[in-house]
């Protein structure tokens, strides 16, 4: 991470730092868990139960950052940096002390800036975060700021607890998302199958997936057609496995194969597809027989894209579990993420070699 000025660099060498962590609703422990083998002892407070949680690391913040996104962790979500916590009870006194410090921070001054404001339930301030937002960058005039929700340079992040106000400013990747909380959203399209799209969207911007540039995709248990119907808009040819009935409107689509049979039945040519796509509500360690079982027709070089339900109260050893199942099947785990869209779930992106 490359420093422009002192007020920046003075920023990043706090050591204890304290970081807002969040994670998909009930997996907080999981995240926090992730931190501590990362880091050893930390201190960690429930902010919003079993979703936000602000830790205390032994390190600076920068040190603090760099290993959180090197190590890339599976079930948390996003991070900022805590550079200021101010006592809440005095909301006013509170949005002055935040103003007064932002201000001060010229090395944002002239940048694209997403403000991101979240709150916790009892806190203070007692309007929606969107008011806040709205009214922090109003007072924030005087650095001629562009602000924006996509594509920032600088994201001032603000999270309004019970008891205190936690703000940072923060480079967008080293907070794993550039979207509030990470809680990505996208506009529900008319006619949309399913909100499972949502998955293969994200999947898209989170692991940097070309999917319009691959030619062939197997679909296995693909009914009702949420993930098909994403990649015959990408331009794909698809080949749909699933003995229940796929939605009406993709019945007649000319690039669409349909196979109502198990995945366990069918039979495919040596290397056919150079994409292999799952997302099916099954047990994990069978989804996963089934689909080592077909990796015969996913070409070397090719890519699959499951999702793994975590229907066990220990998931973080089924996810090594799967991951080593995959693994001994020639394929090479390029990201492995609990995305916002998933809830229960995770999602492997896997390339064959």
């Amino acid at each position: 991470m490359v420093e422009h000025n002192a007020s920046q660099k003075q920023d990043n060498e706090q050591y204890s730092a304290k970081i807002i962590c969040t994670a998909n609703h009930g997996f907080a422990p999981y995240a926090q868990e992730e931190l501590r083998r990362l880091f050893g002892s930390l201190k960690s407070t429930m902010l919003i139960p079993g979703e936000v949680f602000v830790v205390t690391l032994g390190a600076t913040i920068q040190d603090a950052v760099e290993r959180i996104t090197e190590k890339s962790p599976v079930f948390l979500r996003h991070v900022f940096p805590v550079l200021m916590e101010i006592p809440g009870e005095d909301k006013e006194l509170a949005f002055e002390q935040v103003v007064a410090y932002l201000l001060k921070r010229d090395y944002i001054e002239g940048s694209r800036v997403s403000v991101q404001v979240r709150k916790a339930d009892g806190s203070t301030w007692t309007e929606s975060p969107g008011i806040l937002r709205d009214k922090l960058q109003e007072e924030l005039a005087p650095l001629e700021a562009e602000f924006t929700v996509l594509n920032p340079e600088w994201v001032i992040s603000l999270f309004v607890a019970k008891t205190a106000w936690y703000l940072g400013v923060s480079r967008p990747e080293n907070n794993l998302s550039d979207w509030n909380g990470g809680a990505i959203r996208f506009q529900r399209e008319e006619g949309q199958i399913s909100r499972a799209k949502f998955k293969l969207l994200e999947a898209e911007k989170e692991f940097g997936i070309p999917f319009s540039s691959f030619r062939n995709a197997l679909d296995i248990g693909a009914a009702p057609g949420g993930w098909s119907s994403f990649l015959l808009e990408r331009g794909l040819k698809v080949t749909a496995v699933d003995p229940a009935k796929m939605h009406e409107s993709l019945l007649d689509h000319p690039n669409l194969r349909i196979v109502n049979k198990n995945a366990s039945d069918v039979k495919f040519k040596e290397a056919q597809f150079d994409l292999l796509v799952c997302d099916m509500s099954w047990s994990p360690k069978l989804m996963a027989r089934m689909v080592t079982d077909l990796l015969y027709s996913l070409a070397s070089g090719g890519t699959a894209v499951v999702t793994v339900k975590l229907l066990t109260k220990k998931p973080m050893a089924l996810v090594h579990e799967i991951m080593d199942i995959f693994e001994d099947s020639r394929m090479q785990i390029q990201g492995a993420k609990q995305l916002f869209h998933n809830r229960d779930e995770i999602t492997l992106y896997m390339i064959k070699y």
